[in-house]
């Protein structure tokens, strides 16, 4: 496993993502905390939705990004729509299928185009940029669906998680 697989899926330098979205139930997903502007099940939802643009831009697909950023994140009516346990799910699927891309070496020196908001350029990366790009992003959020647990008192999970 590469150092690039890790940073996605595994223990790099943080917790791995199974570890922390472990025995989260669906209502302590959409609890809110006095101050923090999401929910874990919003946080989870951002996550990704940005992964799979992500996905697309490094396999070609030159998806659009929004043009506003409260677009990556959910209204009430696509969370409402996409129960807890399915949103865990096609996350894990997902970021699979970026990590598979860690495999190719040939590909991940591959120049991609990632758009940008219309009055900005269209940004040119490799497919390893953007991966990079997409595990810092994912890492940033999970901390805070971290914090979140801690604040509702259901931190570390059962599979063990950074405590200090």
């Amino acid at each position: 496993m590469t150092e690039l697989e890790r940073a996605l899926t595994s223990d790099s330098a943080f917790t791995p993502p199974s570890h922390i979205l472990e025995d989260i139930s669906a209502d302590l997903a959409q609890q809110p905390h006095p101050g923090a502007p999401h929910t874990i099940y919003a946080e989870l939802w951002h996550i990704t939705f940005w992964q799979r643009i992500s996905i697309d831009w490094c396999t070609g697909i030159e998806t659009p990004i929004p043009p506003h950023a409260s677009a990556g994140f959910p209204t009430p009516a696509q969370a409402s729509d996409e129960p807890w346990p399915a949103l865990r799910t096609r996350f894990f699927v997902e970021l699979a299928q970026a990590a598979a891309l860690t495999h190719d070496p040939a590909l991940l020196q591959t120049p991609i185009r990632c758009p940008s908001l219309p009055s900005v350029p269209t940004r040119s990366m490799t497919v390893e940029e953007q991966l990079i790009s997409l595990a810092a992003h994912n890492a940033y959020h999970l901390g805070r669906i971290v914090l979140l647990r801690q604040l509702a008192g259901a931190w570390p999970p059962r599979a063990g998680g950074f405590t200090w």
